[in-house]
């Protein structure tokens, strides 16, 4: 088209020639000619620049001064990781072994041995025994009753219980029992007339404890404390069931008990006193057979002496549990000794006699 309008880039026009920016026109020397380079002007560095999206070069990410301002609403939707507060450390605790070693270390032994007097009074009650051993035995019969109402307020006492009046009625009443009953039976019949009291006496206990109307527990404590006292005061009365077959074997083991109690009192270690009175209470029965005609040699009268010791040790530690009063060392540390004694003196006298 030569004759026409000229094109576009191809007259002056406004532009034409040089033009104020030194080219050939606003879009070069035809319709898609040169392209001219940007033109850049000065940003606020708050707004990036858009990325340059030439024909030559790839693409850029954009490069931003800080971070985009994101709107409040936005940042709300993404859900937000849950922060966990940390648990505050414990206070330290000042250290309590320590102390409650010391404490324990403090605290006083429940085991308290029942000491002198009641160990005089044991040899006073023994020597009252091995008196009347030889005597008729209606005056044995006397000093074992004694020994009988001392046994059962005291193993009541120790218990717990007091006053206990029934209690102590109902197993001194079986001990009295059993003491009528060896004295109207023969030699013979002496087991018989000692488990036909003790075993009719249980059955009366069991009978009145059933009519109790306290806890379970109570009532199972109460009749455990009554059985073991109708028990022991019965069995004290070995004594007096054993003098129709040999009063000498009654005054070896009642000379046995009253000096193993003393030789226990004495004040000795620990692990020497039990031996010390082990020996006092062998010699005592070697030197009380000899001299009652218990045996030809002294072996019988030791062996009973050793046995009767080892009862009457068993009874102390008994009435010296569990920070035991006064009263009770002077009532079961007087006579658990020497009822725990019986059996040992009726076993080997009829044995040994």
């Amino acid at each position: 088209m030569t004759g026409g309008t000229p094109g576009p880039g191809q007259g002056q026009g406004p532009y034409g020639g040089q033009g104020p920016y030194g080219g050939q026109g606003p879009y070069g020397g035809g319709p898609y000619g040169q392209q001219q380079p940007p033109v850049t002007y000065p940003r606020d560095a708050s707004h990036p620049a858009p990325p340059d999206r030439g024909q030559g070069q790839g693409y850029v990410p954009p490069q931003h001064a800080q971070p985009p301002h994101v709107p409040p609403h936005a940042q709300q939707t993404q859900p937000q990781p849950r922060v966990r507060p940390e648990p505050e450390p414990a206070p330290a605790s000042e250290p309590a072994p320590r102390a409650a070693g010391s404490s324990r270390r403090a605290r006083p032994s429940p085991i308290i041995a029942p000491g002198l007097q009641p160990a005089a009074v044991t040899a006073v009650l023994a020597l009252l025994l091995a008196a009347t051993a030889p005597l008729p035995r209606a005056a044995l019969a006397g000093a074992v009753v004694l020994l009988q109402a001392v046994t059962a307020a005291g193993w009541f006492r120790l218990n717990g219980m007091w006053p206990a009046r029934q209690g102590i009625v109902l197993a001194f009443l079986a001990g009295v029992t059993a003491d009528v009953a060896l004295l109207t039976a023969g030699r013979e019949h002496t087991g018989a007339a000692i488990v036909g009291s003790l075993g009719g006496w249980l059955v009366l206990a069991l009978v009145l404890h059933l009519r109790n109307q306290s806890s379970p527990d109570e009532r199972l404590y109460a009749l455990t404390a009554s059985f073991t006292a109708t028990a022991l005061t019965v069995v004290a009365a070995g004594h007096l069931a054993i003098a129709p077959t040999s009063t000498d074997a009654v005054g070896v083991g009642a000379a046995a008990v009253g000096v193993a109690v003393l030789a226990r009192a004495v004040p000795l270690p620990a692990f020497v006193s039990p031996a010390v009175a082990l020996l006092a209470a062998t010699g005592a029965g070697i030197a009380a057979g000899r001299i009652t005609g218990f045996a030809a040699d002294g072996a019988a009268g030791a062996l009973l002496g050793l046995a009767a010791g080892v009862c009457a040790l068993v009874g102390l530690r008994v009435a010296s549990y569990d920070f035991p009063s006064r009263f009770v060392h002077m009532t079961a540390g007087v006579a658990l000794p020497l009822t725990l004694a019986a059996p040992a003196v009726y076993v080997l006298g009829r044995a040994l006699g």
